[in-house]
């Protein structure tokens, strides 16, 4: 493996920046899914979210979720959270830190619950708030949408439970595995790209 330079770096960050934003609309890449790892009181808890939107400056990424769900819970008592992208095929790792924003009924949710489609809208519907404790297994969907979309105005409901999750990057981790020398470097709150030991 020949040696890597800085502008290698940017290369490589460009790239996995785009395939980043690729991933938001196309389900086939990895990084359309990602791992958000929040503090409980004093404890981490890891769940798998879809990767909604990319800012490039500053370096931001969106998730939707259930208001009441405990993962906002957990966000609204402590904003720090850590993010998990890989791409077994390419073997890419990026990791952040990240500071999150809980946006509930304001001028971004409205707007981007707007252009949500009515098979989306309906996981918003539900009865019951995201790992509530059931006495028996239950779709949480208006049962008469489990097999089709909801009508528009039903499915404004959803919008009391839809928040958009906006997480600033402060430090983003990228692993590059090779068989011969890995590449490992950080891009830190300063925007400066660094190498680190893999």
């Amino acid at each position: 493996m020949k040696l890597v330079s800085k502008s290698d770096l940017i290369k490589i960050f460009d790239r996995e920046i785009d395939l980043l934003i690729d991933g938001v609309t196309n389900i086939s890449n990895p990084y359309h899914f990602f791992s958000l790892a929040t503090l409980n009181k004093k404890k981490v808890t890891s769940r798998t979210v879809v990767l909604r939107r990319v800012d490039r400056n500053p370096l931001s990424i969106y998730f939707n979720a259930d208001y009441r769900s405990p993962k906002i819970k957990q966000l609204l008592d402590k904003k720090y959270c850590s993010i998990l992208f890989y791409d077994n095929k390419r073997k890419m790792q990026l990791r952040a830190n990240c500071d999150a924003s809980v946006n509930y009924k304001n001028h971004l949710t409205k707007e981007i619950w707007d252009n949500t489609p009515l098979q989306s809208r309906k996981c918003y519907m539900g009865k019951h708030k995201p790992s509530q404790q059931l006495e028996q297994w239950h779709p949480n969907v208006p049962l008469k949408y489990l097999k089709r979309d909801p009508e528009k105005s039903d499915s404004e409901s959803g919008y009391n439970n839809f928040t958009v999750v906006h997480l600033f990057i402060n430090q983003l981790d990228i692993l590059e595995l090779h068989h011969d020398g890995h590449i490992r470097f950080t891009l830190d709150s300063d925007k400066k790209l660094c190498f680190l030991a893999p």
